[in-house]
């Protein structure tokens, strides 16, 4: 049986203050979920060492949102996967949208990123997902699994293992609008069955593949029930601590 994993990505919000008292109010109510559901919190740079710490052993985890593709050097105001392993962080979101959109990262960069990553024990949460233009040409499937392809296929079944993939159709990031459960769950298929196509039904049927875009407490249970949605990659809703348990409690 897969992982059930909710993440949290509350990509550039929060104070300092705000994000220990998130946290504080995360850990508070996460007593109510079940144990068997992996949940991750992925607050800004800053505030890893402090979410991590206050974390302590409650067996939540705690993830970067971001890594550069080099080790080290004179890349000023980067964060590399090396630094994060010094931190003890187990996972990083590797390609969301929002760093394809804004920074260009394209697959061969992030295929760079997904190798430095598992280089230093980390975990990669990799995102893909199609735009709402391609989604009506009817050409989201085949660039969901190109993006699969270019990033993630010149990985060994072993290595492969250690994914984690996250689908978020980007025309729902953030909009209110959320793909039907159909869509979802038909779209998480084709990405199983390409993963199967190269690795192996073995493999394919050992990796999460997590939903994300616009996950809410009102959705996420019939999310979440499609058989090939393994839990959710949230944005705005794990900013609100009672939205994202009532969340993880749906997985």
């Amino acid at each position: 049986m897969r992982q059930k994993i909710v993440a949290g990505n509350w990509k550039m919000n929060t104070t300092l203050q705000e994000a220990q008292k998130l946290t504080a109010e995360v850990l508070g109510m996460a007593g109510e979920a079940n144990s068997n559901i992996k949940i991750i919190l992925c607050p800004p740079f800053p505030y890893l060492q402090t979410v991590k710490n206050q974390l302590g052993g409650s067996g939540i985890d705690v993830g970067a949102q971001n890594c550069n593709e080099h080790q080290s050097g004179a890349y000023t105001g980067e964060v590399s996967a090396q630094m994060l392993k010094s931190m003890e962080i187990p996972y990083v979101i590797i390609g969301h949208s929002e760093r394809r959109q804004y920074f260009h990262e394209d697959g061969k960069l992030l295929a760079q990123k997904v190798d430095g990553a598992l280089a230093n024990n980390l975990k990669p949460i990799f995102c893909c997902g199609e735009p709402l233009d391609i989604r009506e040409a009817g050409e989201h499937e085949e660039l969901v699994k190109s993006q699969v392809e270019e990033s993630l296929f010149h990985l060994n079944a072993e290595a492969m293992k250690k994914i984690v993939i996250a689908y978020e159709p980007v025309w729902a990031i953030g909009t209110g609008k959320t793909a039907t459960t159909a869509q979802a769950q038909e779209m998480h298929e084709v990405i199983r069955k390409h993963l199967a196509s190269k690795f192996g039904n073995d493999t394919a049927n050992q990796i999460p593949i997590l939903y994300g875009g616009s996950v809410k407490p009102d959705n996420a249970k019939e999310l979440f029930a499609c058989p090939d949605v393994d839990g959710g990659l949230v944005g705005g809703a794990s900013l609100k601590s009672r939205d994202f348990v009532d969340i993880i409690k749906s997985a």
